[in-house]
């Protein structure tokens, strides 16, 4: 079977996009990485209306990619808060990528605005593509190939 006989149906990368495709959904992990956990924080910091947060927020809490915490400030209402899941951990590497990207090809030349490290030592961080057998690999040296889940498009 060929690429181009293989059915989409089950494509991995459409399945990702479906859940965090849209511009919003990852700027809002962004936040959420960063610190911001408050629903205005995230609004105000974004600069995003009101109802596309609370339908994205909702959409990221089905998903299983962030779970709501209540909060209470003295003589407040009960609130929310919202954290990332392990499920949405799992996806940091990818806004990693597209930083790294951005910095590499569309950067500022003061500089990136935000650098990565590791908590536990301060060294920076960077994604990179590594073969099994331990090489760093360019992104021209890779070729998809077919897996166990491929399927031949019906004739």
């Amino acid at each position: 079977m060929e690429w181009r006989e293989l059915d989409l149906g089950n494509c991995s990368v459409a399945a990702t996009l479906a859940l965090v495709g849209e511009r919003w959904t990852l700027l809002i992990l962004r936040e959420v990485f960063a610190g911001l956990h408050r629903f205005d924080e995230i609004a105000d910091h974004l600069g995003i209306s009101r109802r596309a947060l609370t339908e994205r927020l909702r959409q990221l809490v089905d998903a299983g990619l962030l779970e709501r915490r209540s909060y209470q400030e003295e003589g407040q209402r009960a609130r929310r808060e919202y954290h990332p899941t392990p499920e949405a951990h799992d996806l940091q590497w990818v806004l990693a990528a597209l930083l790294q990207y951005g910095d590499t090809r569309l950067g500022d030349a003061a500089g990136p605005p935000v650098v990565l490290q590791h908590s536990g030592c301060g060294g920076p961080v960077h994604v990179e593509l590594r073969c099994s057998c331990g090489h760093a690999v360019a992104g021209s040296e890779v070729e998809p190939t077919l897996g166990p889940g491929a399927v031949r498009v019906s004739p």
